[in-house]
């Protein structure tokens, strides 16, 4: 049986005051707890900054995984750039988490014990662990939307697809995040402008400008290639 399992980190989440980093991780938590409602995802925080989602229906790994993105961006953290942590604080505004889909088998997955082991695990943690988001002398950001399995036709497949949304995310604002996260879990524009208090003219807007058609094509497009 094959599964989606989604690996990622935080972007410059040391540049991060503790108290933003705290903030943070309770975030995650309450991330997880919605995804575990809408999708029956099993997910744990490590160390703070780092996400490992096991998603039980392989095809719904990229809606998942866009909806951990955009949860992550709206997160209103209080840290100011200043000096030497300004460029890091705005990746992390910018970007704010790194993230792979790996999809394959798991040998060994039991929730309840906290046991994840499989290939599917391992692609999505060698994707992270193999990029780096910066160095001595600047902030490098790479891709932060990766996939990997072992059949090379989905890799290339899905290589673009996550290239543009990466750029597509990139350029969202907290709010058009926040209202992208609610289409993501399923929510009707109605009720997500009763969640976030504004009208529903609004959520529209917000949707169209964050490019919510395309995003749910190449969400639609996933789910058909995994289940075919």
């Amino acid at each position: 049986m094959n599964y989606s399992v989604i690996s990622g980190d935080i972007v410059s989440s040391t540049s991060l005051t503790s108290e933003d980093r705290k903030f943070v991780e309770e975030k995650l938590k309450s991330l997880l707890s919605d995804l575990e409602h809408e999708f029956n995802v099993y997910g744990r925080v490590i160390k703070g900054d780092y996400l490992e989602c096991v998603v039980p229906n392989p095809s719904e790994g990229l809606q998942v995984a866009l909806a951990i993105k955009s949860f992550v961006k709206a997160i209103p953290i209080k840290t100011k750039a200043y000096k030497t942590a300004d460029s890091r604080i705005k990746q992390f505004k910018t970007h704010g988490i790194r993230l792979a889909i790996g999809y394959g088998e798991l040998t060994r997955y039991k929730p309840d014990e906290g046991i994840i082991d499989g290939e599917a695990i391992y692609f999505s943690g060698r994707e992270i662990s193999g990029e780096t988001t910066y160095n001595k002398e600047r902030i490098v950001i790479k891709n932060t939307l990766f996939f990997a399995s072992n059949k090379e036709e989905l890799n290339k497949n899905f290589q673009p697809l996550l290239a543009l949304l990466d750029v597509l995310m990139s350029k969202a604002t907290s709010r058009q995040c926040e209202v992208l996260y609610l289409k993501l879990l399923n929510n009707q524009e109605e009720g997500i402008a009763k969640q976030l208090g504004i009208g529903q003219s609004a959520v529209n807007q917000h949707s169209t400008s964050v490019g919510w058609n395309a995003i749910e094509e190449a969400v639609n497009y996933f789910k058909f290639i995994i289940s075919n």
